[in-house]
């Protein structure tokens, strides 16, 4: 039978096959030249003509099965390093050399009568027998598989056994498939400021040996890729999601992803946006994993929608103190600051919760003498040289009292 669709019986196996043109590795000198002629002779059986009119009717009709085409017939005989199918009205099949040590765990429990389905991988032999491989049957079932359940969008719960710079690996019945890191959950998705790849390695690794939930998004058996996805297959599209949002939007997300650069948080599921470390709050913020946890709730505002991106705030629901604070301060004021924090341009002073300024390191002559003149957490007199509030801008000049 060429081109056969449908359940082909393998002996305790039932293999529903979905044909297509499947790659398969080059065949090496082990088979059919390597056989011994004499034990070929030997264990031949011819098949039985049918000699009836429908008979020699389907073999003047029939197509004669080609390479990839699956075929199926029962077994006549089995000795040491041969298996041989009826193919009527074809002729004999044969697996042997490499793709009967491939298969023989599958030959082990092959009985003489049994209907076994196999692909044909050569044709017009010396023996002239049609070649087949019960392994690439095999193969086409996993595909076959795959492809049904991309259709009807099947989960698996399976463990990631390596990872690379790009994302995960999962094995998947004997295949080795790939799952990108944008396909990841947010969860899961590794959060790297800066895009190093290096880091985003050192993130996926910690996957390794998890299960995750995972759905087959593409199958191609003549590449041998298999992709798949760990977003929900029933989540909208992302542009559809982002635009019921607008610039302004005021919501209630819970918090997906803490780092260093700030705090994700889901808006609704399959969309989470970012709210960066400076717009946490008007103060300070050194260390956001310090102040939030993994699934609280939080109240943030919409400032950017880019790209399909959303950029979120904390701060821009609380009162700017900069507006108080241009009321009250101007350039030239002698102000008390507290030094909060050390950089390289020199150190942060704020003046009150949320306004703060910068006393430069070129006043001191080096960070070393600014440090020896100004401690953490300690309050100075300063005077204002430089006064922007529209802008969040102020410089500081520190008042050196021991000079006086």
């Amino acid at each position: 039978m060429s081109n056969y669709r449908g359940s082909l019986l393998v002996p305790n196996f039932v293999i529903p096959l979905s044909l297509g043109k499947h790659s398969r590795e080059p065949r090496t000198a082990v088979g059919h030249n390597n056989l011994k002629k004499e034990k070929i002779k030997k264990e031949k059986v011819p098949v039985v003509e049918d000699t009836s009119l429908m008979g020699q009717i389907v073999s003047a009709t029939a197509t004669p099965p080609s390479i990839d085409d699956v075929i199926e017939g029962p077994v006549i005989n089995i000795d040491k390093g041969a298996v041989y199918i009826d193919l009527h009205p074809f002729g004999t099949g044969i697996i042997y050399g490499r793709e009967f040590i491939n298969a023989r765990d599958i030959i082990k429990k092959i009985n003489i009568g049994d209907t076994v389905a196999g692909k044909v991988v050569g044709i017009g032999g010396k023996e002239g027998y049609i070649e087949i491989s019960l392994k690439e049957a095999r193969q086409a079932l996993i595909w076959s598989e795959a492809e049904t359940a991309i259709n009807e969008k099947r989960v698996y719960e399976l463990p990631i056994t390596e990872a690379n710079k790009g994302g995960l690996i999962i094995n998947w019945q004997g295949l080795s498939g790939f799952l990108p890191a944008s396909q990841l959950k947010p969860e899961h998705y590794p959060r790297v400021s800066d895009g190093d790849k290096d880091k985003i390695l050192e993130e996926l690794k910690k996957l390794i040996g998890t299960k995750l939930s995972v759905t087959i998004i593409g199958a191609n058996p003549k590449e041998g890729k298999l992709i798949f996805s760990e977003k929900s297959p029933e989540n909208k599209n992302k542009e559809s999601i982002i635009a019921h949002y607008t610039l302004g939007d005021e919501l209630k997300g819970e918090v997906t992803g803490l780092v260093d650069f700030g705090v994700f948080v889901k808006l609704e599921e399959g969309l989470e946006g970012l709210v960066h470390i400076s717009e946490i709050d008007w103060g300070l913020v050194e260390n956001p994993k310090a102040m939030f946890k993994i699934g609280e709730k939080v109240k943030v505002k919409i400032i950017e929608i880019k790209d399909d991106k959303i950029s979120l705030s904390i701060k821009a629901l609380k009162e700017n103190p900069w507006k108080e604070a241009e009321k009250k301060y101007k350039k030239d004021d002698v102000v008390e600051g507290v030094i909060i924090k050390f950089n390289k341009h020199g150190a942060l002073a704020s003046i009150e919760e949320g306004v703060a300024g910068l006393v430069h390191v070129s006043e001191f002559g080096g960070e070393d003498k600014l440090r020896e003149k100004l401690e953490m957490g300690k309050t100075y007199s300063f005077k204002i040289s430089l006064f922007d509030p529209k802008e969040q801008k102020m410089a500081l000049s520190f008042i050196d009292k021991e000079k006086k």
